[in-house]
C-alpha cells in the first residue's frame, strides 16, 4: 500500500504502542485466497454467503498494476479505477516541464485525448491451479540445497511455460505458506493502458507527509485509466456496479486487492533479524535518499517535478518502515509472537508423528539467519543494486544478464529471465520513459558513497575497480554522462545483437554491469542455496504442522496476488480516549485547509476553491473499516454485499502499520475514498459528467 493516516497530534510512530485484544484471532483478520475464502467466518459473523458467482465476478473485476498496486474495472468500456499514487508512476513518465500531470492533474474529455502510458501493465486473474504435488515431487529428500533449489526453479519454469503455450495467458507459479503450497496463477495481461483522469496532487495527497499514515483524512486519491485492445476500449465481461448509496456504520464490506508482502508466519528469530538488521539498514538507505531528493527538489521547480514521484515513494517507505519497526520494538507485539510460537512448538513436541515429520524447523531457520546476516550487506549492495542506484545501471544489468541467460536452457535461467516472463521483461526494458541525467548522477553518487562507507576502499578490490581512482561523485558523473542507454533504439540493438553485441559494447554503464555481475551472481547463488532454499524447506515443514493442527482454513502471508479481506465500517477510540468517527466530509477538507491558512501541504487546489459553493459539503469523503490490508492494496476496490463499488483503499492508519507482523482491529483501520465523494468531485469540481455517467455502467 502507499501510506496510512490518523491526525499526527494523536500519536507518533516513535511512541506508538499497539493495543492487543485478549482474543487469539481477531474476527476480521485475513488476506484470503480466492480459491479458499473464509466461508465459515462470513456465515457465522455476518450471515453472508460468498457464492462462486459472487467470487468470480469480484475476481475478474479486480486488476493488478505492475507498478505495485491494485485497481478494478468500473465500466463496460474498460475504465479502471485506482489511486492517484498508484498511477503516479505513469503520470510522472507522461509529464514534461510544460505538462506536469502528476501535479496539475489531467482529464481527457474525449477518447481521442486519452494518453497512452509508456510501460504500464495490468493483470486480471483468470484462474488458479494447485501445482503443489508436481513442484514438491521435483525436490528429492537426498538432494543438497543447491540441487533442490535448481530442481524447484526448473519445474516452476516448466509449468509456467507449458501454461503460457497452452493458454496464451501470463502464468506465474506462486509460493504460498512460505513453501507449504504452490499455485499456478493465470492472468490476462493488458499493455495498452491510457490515462483518462487524475486530480491535482494537492487534493490527491492533501495533508502531505504530516497526515501520511494518519486519520482523519481528506484525500481524493483516485486515478482513472482505460484499457484498450486492438486500439479499441476493451469490454470486460466483469466490472463493478457503482454503489451510489455508499456505506453505513457497521456495514460489512470487502476489499479485493493484491497485498504485497507480510511476515506474520515468520519465526520469532526471523522477526528479531528484521528488527535488528534489515529494518535498520533499509531506514539508513531511505533517510539519506530522502535528504538528497528533498535538497535537489528545492533547487528549482523543474528539479522538484523530476524528483516528485521518487521522493514521495521514499518518504512514504521511510515512514512505513518506522511504523513497522515500532511494532517489532513493542513488547506487546513480540510477546504475542513468542506465545504463538511456543504454543506451536509444544503441540509439535506432543505429537510423535508430527515431531518426526517436522524435525526442528525453528533451529534450521535460525541457522539460515546466521548466514543471511553475513551476506546481507553484499547482497543488498551488489545483487539488489543498492550500490548502483540508477535507471541506466538497471537497464545495463538487464541487458547483460538477459543475453547471458539466453544462452542457457530455460530451466537453468535466473527466474526473472525465464521464457514465460520475456514479454513483460522487454516491455520494461524498452520503455521510453524519460531518464534525467542530473537525477541519475545524484542517485548513483550517493549509492557509490554508501558502498564506500559500508565496505571501505582498501578492503574491497571490486570497489576500487568500480571507482577507478575517482570520488563517488566524479565517477557517477562520468558513468551517467558517458552512457547512451537513455536511447531505446540502442537498447533494442544490443538486445537483438545478443551476447556478442553486449560483450562488445563500450558503453560505460554496460561495462560496469559486466564488471560487477560475477560478484553479484556469487552472493545471490550463496543466498539462494544457503538461505532461501533451506529456509523455504523449514517453513514448509512449519506450514505442514499448522495444516495438521489447525486445518487448511487459514490464510497465507501476502504474495502480491489477489486476496479477499472482510471487515466492517467502524470508528475507534484513540489513546487519549477520543472517539474517531468512521467518516470525514468534503466540508472537513475546507476546514482543515483554513486551519493551516491554505498553505502546503494543506492547500486546496484552485479548482476546489473556485467550486466550493457547488459542492454538498456534508458528502462523505474518506472512511475507515476493519479490513485486513498491507502494501500493494492501494487502489483495491471496497465493495458491499451486492458486490457494488463503495470506495477505494488508499491507506491505513498509524496502528495498522504493524499488520505486516500481527493483526489487530482494536485501533488499526484501513482508509478509503468514499464512492460518493468521487462522484461529487467529478461532477461539480471537474465537470466530468460524462465520466460519472459511465461509472458502473
Amino acid at each position: 500500500m502507499r501510506r496510512c493516516c490518523t491526525f499526527c497530534f494523536l500519536v507518533t510512530v516513535a511512541t506508538m504502542t499497539l493495543v492487543i485484544p485478549a482474543v487469539d484471532a481477531p474476527a476480521d483478520e485475513g488476506m484470503w485466497l480466492f480459491n479458499n475464502p473464509p466461508e465459515r467466518l462470513l456465515k457465522d459473523k455476518y450471515q453472508f454467503e460468498a457464492t462462486g458467482e459472487w467470487m468470480e465476478h469480484l475476481q475478474r473485476s479486480s486488476v493488478r498494476f505492475n507498478s505495485g498496486g491494485s485497481g478494478s474495472f468500473v465500466s463496460s468500456e474498460g475504465l479502471v479505477l485506482t489511486n492517484h499514487h498508484v498511477g503516479a508512476d505513469a503520470l510522472q513518465k507522461l509529464s514534461t516541464a510544460e505538462h506536469d500531470y502528476l501535479k496539475q492533474g489531467f482529464f481527457a474529455r474525449t477518447r481521442e485525448q486519452e494518453v497512452k502510458c509508456v510501460d504500464l501493465e495490468l493483470n486480471v486473474l483468470i484462474s488458479i491451479e494447485d501445482v503443489t504435488q508436481r513442484v514438491s515431487a521435483a525436490v528429492k529428500a537426498e538432494m543438497s540445497p543447491a540441487e533442490a533449489h535448481q530442481a524447484r526453479q526448473a519445474v516452476m519454469a516448466a509449468i509456467e511455460q507449458e501454461s503460457l503455450d497452452k493458454t496464451g495467458l501470463r502464468s506465474d507459479v506462486v509460493t504460498l505458506y512460505q513453501g507449504g503450497l504452490y499455485h499456478l496463477y493465470r492472468f490476462h495481461k493488458h499493455t495498452d493502458v491510457r490515462l483518462v483522469f487524475a486530480p491535482e496532487q494537492d487534493i490527491a495527497f492533501f495533508g502531505g507527509d504530516p497526515d501520511n499514515f494518519e486519520y482523519p483524512r481528506f484525500d481524493l486519491d483516485v486515478c482513472l485509466f482505460r484499457v484498450y485492445e486492438n486500439d479499441r476500449p476493451v469490454r470486460p465481461a466483469h466490472f463493478l456496479k457503482w454503489g451510489s448509496e455508499g456505506v453505513s456504520d457497521g456495514e460489512l464490506v470487502f476489499v479485493s486487492g493484491h497485498p504485497g508482502r507480510t511476515n506474520r508466519q515468520n519465526t520469532v528469530a526471523h522477526l528479531d533479524f528484521l528488527r535488528d538488521r534489515a529494518f535498520l539498514f533499509t531506514l539508513n538507505v531511505l533517510r539519506r535518499r530522502e535528504v538528497q531528493l528533498a535538497t535537489f527538489s528545492e533547487r528549482s521547480r523543474e528539479n522538484a517535478r523530476r524528483a516528485k514521484d521518487e521522493l514521495f515513494g521514499v518518504a512514504n517507505s521511510r515512514k512505513a518502515r518506522l511504523g513497522g519497526l515500532a511494532g517489532l520494538q513493542d513488547p506487546a507485539v513480540m510477546s504475542r509472537k513468542v506465545a504463538d510460537e511456543m504454543k506451536l512448538r509444544d503441540a509439535v513436541a506432543a505429537d510423535p508423528q508430527l515431531r518426526a515429520a517436522c524435525g526442528n524447523p525453528w533451529s534450521d531457520i535460525g541457522d539460515t539467519l546466521r548466514v543471511w546476516d553475513e551476506l546481507y550487506v553484499p547482497y543488498q549492495l551488489l545483487e539488489r543494486g543498492l550500490a548502483f542506484h540508477s535507471q541506466k545501471f538497471e537497464i545495463a544489468r538487464t541487458l547483460v544478464r538477459m543475453v547471458e541467460e539466453d544462452t542457457k536452457p530455460n530451466a537453468e535461467r535466473l527466474r526473472e529471465y525465464r521464457s514465460s516472463n520475456r514479454e513483460s521483461l522487454l516491455q520494461a526494458l524498452f520503455s521510453d520513459a524519460p531518464i534525467y541525467d542530473d537525477l541519475e548522477t545524484l542517485g548513483l553518487a550517493d549509492a557509490l558513497s554508501l558502498y564506500y562507507e559500508l565496505v571501505g576502499i582498501r578492503g574491497d578490490p571490486l570497489l576500487q575497480e568500480v571507482l577507478a581512482g575517482k570520488s563517488p561523485r566524479q565517477r557517477a558523473w562520468e558513468l551517467v554522462a558517458g552512457s547512451q542507454l537513455q536511447k531505446v533504439d540502442l537498447r533494442k540493438q544490443l538486445a537483438e545483437g545478443g551476447k556478442a553485441a553486449v560483450d562488445a559494447s563500450q558503453d560505460p554503464m554496460i561495462a560496469l554491469a559486466r564488471r560487477v555481475d560475477a560478484a553479484a551472481r556469487k552472493v545471490r547463488k550463496r543466498y539462494e542455496e544457503q538461505v532461501e532454499e533451506p529456509q523455504r524447506q523449514a517453513y514448509a515443514r512449519l506450514a505442514e504442522a499448522r495444516f495438521r493442527l489447525l486445518g487448511t482454513d487459514t490464510y497465507p502471508d501476502a504474495t502480491f496476488t489477489l486476496r479477499l479481506s472482510l471487515g466492517a465500517v467502524k470508528g475507534y477510540t484513540d489513546e487519549l480516549g477520543q472517539k474517531i468517527p468512521p467518516w470525514t466530509t468534503i466540508g472537513g477538507a475546507y476546514q482543515r485547509a483554513n486551519e493551516h491558512d491554505n498553505t502546503p501541504p494543506f492547500a486546496l487546489p484552485t479548482s476546489w476553491l473556485d467550486h466550493k459553493d457547488r459542492l454538498l459539503l456534508d458528502t462523505p469523503f474518506n472512511f475507515i473499516c476493519t479490513n485486513d490490508i498491507i502494501g500493494g492494496n492501494s487502489g483495491s476496490p471496497v465493495v458491499n454485499r451486492q458486490g457494488e463499488f463503495v470506495g477505494v483503499i488508499f491507506d491505513g492508519n498509524l496502528p495498522s502499520l504493524v499488520w505486516d507482523f500481527v493483526f489487530s482491529e482494536e485501533q488499526g483501520r484501513s482508509v478509503a475514498v468514499d464512492a460518493r465523494a468521487i462522484v461529487e468531485a467529478l461532477r461539480k469540481v471537474y465537470d466530468a459528467t460524462s465520466l460519472v455517467e459511465e461509472l458502473g455502467r
